[in-house]
């Protein structure tokens, strides 16, 4: 059990006073050079990313606290920041590995030095153990292995001691990098199973408060709501031994305190700050402020084509032409992002890219038409649902959609949902009309389209409900192809379908904003959109 001590409980308790009762005398109000303190809005709701209902800080928390087999070399992007590079795959707790039999099997060589943070050895048992948890796990992880045809325990094998082998019914381009994400993270099979019980035979009761891994570091404590500190794991053999040995990790709600203490030189990174503020800080140029676009992201608006009246086609294109575009760029995003709207009107042919912007602009006029031609001429009532925990730009967002809507008679009612059940609200399928957002950690159109609109996996960010079998036709035809023209003929298609049907309004691809102190060195943006705590120097 990770258990809060008074020192720790108090010293992390704000700014500089903080880390006085922590122990140190930091001068002008800086941090101490191996300790980060970020503050974020959100943290995590379970330190077990399996679990259904996890929040995305869990993933947060599984990248740092445990080992995958494989990770991502890096390279500079086009910002000039330090990124990922989805192309390059290294050594994790796998020193080596070897693909066979034109993709269908894969055998991987562990460490031989490597150690969870209780001292015990990492074995190919561990490995397959893991695995075997993540494809039983149900929901959102599981389905993430199935996109890497990682479905069964049947494919996993251990070889010896330190020797892991999978097998593939057939080969899927997506298998290695989906090894290389959050969720096939290696879980020390013996602690767990020593806390397992009958009921609970994959032990995420016990591991959703406590650590099993063997990362880079170990939670020295979690308050749930309040704060995460890690601390570094001094055997860590998977990659270079970090500099900061502590991380302390503060959920704040109010974004005005984050932004002050971000200023005031008492935090080192603020995460998940409005916009605006972003926009503001990058001008005022005393701090570092990296914006990325995330890779493959789409801000959106869902309609449940499953419950009426969005299972009317003429309502959902109503309701793409009343939603104010330009508006939600300007006042809700500041513009930290690219719009994906606004496109050719008459296309009918699209690229084979996704996201890429829909062929809707702001047209109250066509939108009142096409409501009275559906049968709505007074419109309806309904409610649009987002997430409270984003809502420094979902609430702005609402407020502009509702006071538009009401332009052509649609009373629309918010529902701010916490986010500690937006994931199991969103799985529920039961909100009618929905603010959501989706960035794929394996950036494939197909990929995205996997998660975000196949009616056979009943994803849980599938929000409208959409289900097409020619759309999941060609998402497996894409997954698969290996024949460049009929991988991009599937992605036309697949795109053409959903621009057609409208059951999604695209509305923008967002930056992975990120604001820190000058001295902070070596952040390198993640297609997870998380810190990676393990390569930051502070100078």
């Amino acid at each position: 059990m990770i258990k809060m001590d008074r020192r720790t409980s108090l010293g992390l308790l704000g700014g500089s006073a903080a880390l006085a009762a922590m122990g140190y005398r930091p001068a002008q109000a800086a941090t101490p050079k191996d300790v980060l303190i970020l503050v974020n809005e959100m943290g995590p709701n379970s330190l077990e990313t399996m679990l259904p209902a996890a929040n995305d800080q869990s993933r947060m928390v599984a990248w740092q606290v445990y080992d995958r087999l494989v990770s991502h070399g890096t390279k500079k992007m086009p910002n000039g920041a330090q990124g990922y590079d989805a192309t390059m795959f290294e050594p994790e707790l796998a020193e080596s590995w070897e693909i066979l039999d034109e993709g269908k099997t894969m055998i991987f060589h562990l460490r031989r030095d490597a150690t969870f943070h209780d001292g015990t050895p990492v074995t190919a048992e561990d490995v397959k153990w893991s695995f075997d948890r993540a494809v039983a796990a149900g929901g959102f992880p599981t389905v993430q292995m199935a996109a890497g045809s990682l479905t069964s325990p049947n494919q996993f094998s251990v070889v010896d001691e330190h020797t892991f082998k999978i097998t593939f019914e057939k080969a899927n381009k997506l298998s290695l990098p989906d090894l290389a994400v959050p969720i096939p993270c290696i879980v020390n099979k013996k602690l767990v199973l020593e806390n397992a019980t009958e009921a609970d035979p994959w032990g995420l009761e016990w591991s959703q408060r406590n650590d099993a891994g063997g990362g880079a570091f170990k939670v020295q404590s979690w308050k749930p709501g309040d704060q995460l500190v890690l601390s570094r794991f001094d055997d860590w053999k998977s990659g270079p031994l970090p500099e900061l040995k502590r991380v302390v990790v503060r959920q704040i709600a109010s974004p005005g305190t984050r932004r002050a203490l971000l200023e005031k030189g008492d935090v080192d990174i603020s995460a998940g700050l409005p916009p605006k503020d972003y926009a503001e800080l990058a001008a005022g140029g005393n701090l570092k402020v990296v914006g990325t676009p995330i890779q493959g992201d789409l801000l959106f608006i869902d309609m449940n084509v499953q419950m009426k009246p969005f299972d009317n086609l003429k309502v959902r294109q109503a309701i793409a032409y009343a939603i104010p575009y330009q508006q939600i760029m300007d006042g809700a995003l500041y513009n930290r992002g690219v719009p994906m709207f606004g496109a050719d009107p008459s296309t009918t042919s699209f690229p084979p890219t996704w996201p890429t912007p829909s062929p809707f602009s702001t047209d109250l006029d066509k939108a009142k038409a096409l409501l009275a031609e559906a049968g709505y001429p007074d419109g309806f009532e309904t409610t649009l649902s987002f997430d409270l925990s984003q809502s420094t730009t979902r609430e702005p967002i609402a407020l502009l959609v509702q006071e538009s809507l009401g332009k052509i008679g649609i009373k629309v009612t918010l529902e701010k949902v916490p986010g500690a059940n937006w994931f199991a609200n969103m799985a529920s399928k039961s909100m009618p009309f929905v603010i959501a957002e989706f960035y794929p950690w394996l950036d494939y159109p197909e990929y995205h389209f996997f998660w975000t609109y196949h009616g056979g996996n009943n994803s849980v960010f599938n929000t409208c409900n959409y289900v097409n079998p020619r759309l999941d036709e060609q998402i497996e035809i894409a997954r698969f192809a290996k024949d460049d023209a009929a991988y991009k003929a599937a992605l036309t298609e697949m795109v053409g379908i959903v621009m057609a049907d409208v059951p999604r309004i695209p509305l923008a691809q967002l930056f992975g904003d990120i604001a820190m102190q000058p001295n902070v060195d070596n952040y390198v943006y993640w297609f997870h959109n998380h810190v990676d705590f393990r390569t930051i120097k502070k100078a």
